[in-house]
């Protein structure tokens, strides 16, 4: 079995399973759901267990990349990190999803509406803090981690989709709700995971800070706008709709990027003959 594999397989056992135990004691520890969830510390005990078991390819993991088949750099070819503009538009993305899922919501006649954070049951500041902690502790793992290793073996949109999957199947208890519910949040990762994989890709440097950012936004904004936490399905596939949508221009702006390398690789096999 490729490497690779196994150290995905490792990676998502460990990452469940971790995150299962978690939310398992979360009500023992007294630490409320609204200021972080235990279980969003699953996925950096599966990246703490690959870097135990395979510590030399740890940080070219987390960089982003893979070496090539060559083994003389990353395998998408690219070496730079982010440029601001790219990560404005992945923040802003964020913001976008929240206000096209709060407007939404509003107009078909739900509740959405801002919380004041005073009224909120703990420090507004410390809720911030430790969603920014949690959501780092997620995206290490399918961002720094899982997105690479993927993306080794597929395209940008597919890898992204997997990845996607995988993240919205991490959260089990979604399966416990309505279908709608399940179809709604199952699309939203999927989407959001596109959104994150396209704006992260050949990123090497702040990757977990664009990707921990990008997350604690949309929780905070779904925390203050909406009650998708409560199982609502209609605040689900609003959501979910709102993510689709604004991967969109994401997946729009790679096309002719990927269309450019397919014909240089088309024309490089042809002089190869």
């Amino acid at each position: 079995m490729r490497r690779w594999k196994v150290e995905t397989g490792v990676f998502l056992a460990v990452a469940f399973v971790a995150a299962g135990a978690l939310g398992a004691v979360q009500p023992a520890t007294g630490i409320p759901s609204e200021v972080v969830q235990l279980t969003q510390f699953g996925p950096a005990a599966g990246v703490a267990v690959v870097a135990l078991l395979w510590p030399s390819r740890i940080r070219t993991r987390l960089a982003g990349s893979l070496p090539g088949r060559s083994g003389r750099g990353p395998a998408d070819g690219s070496e730079g990190g982010p440029t601001r503009g790219r990560a404005v538009r992945l923040l802003f993305t964020a913001l976008l999803i929240v206000a096209l899922s709060a407007g939404t919501y509003a107009l078909v006649g739900g509740s959405a509406g801002m919380t004041d954070p005073r009224a909120l049951r703990e420090p507004f500041v410390l809720i911030v803090l430790a969603q920014l902690v949690g959501a780092c502790s997620e995206e290490i793992g399918w961002r720094c981690l899982l997105q690479p290793l993927v993306r080794t073996r597929f395209g940008p949109v597919s890898a992204s989709v997997l990845v996607g999957l995988v993240w919205g199947a991490w959260h089990v208890q979604v399966f416990a709700q309505a279908p709608a519910y399940t179809v709604g949040f199952l699309l939203a990762t999927v989407a959001m995971s596109v959104v994150l994989g396209l704006g992260l890709e050949g990123v090497r440097a702040n990757r977990l800070l664009l990707a921990g950012g990008f997350h604690t936004l949309i929780n905070l904004g779904m925390l203050l706008f909406m009650d998708k936490e409560s199982g609502a399905v209609v605040p689900m596939v609003l959501f979910g709709a709102a993510c689709l949508l604004a991967a969109v221009p994401w997946v729009l702006r790679t096309l002719p990027a990927a269309r450019t390398s397919a014909e240089y690789a088309l024309t490089a096999g042809h002089r190869g003959r």
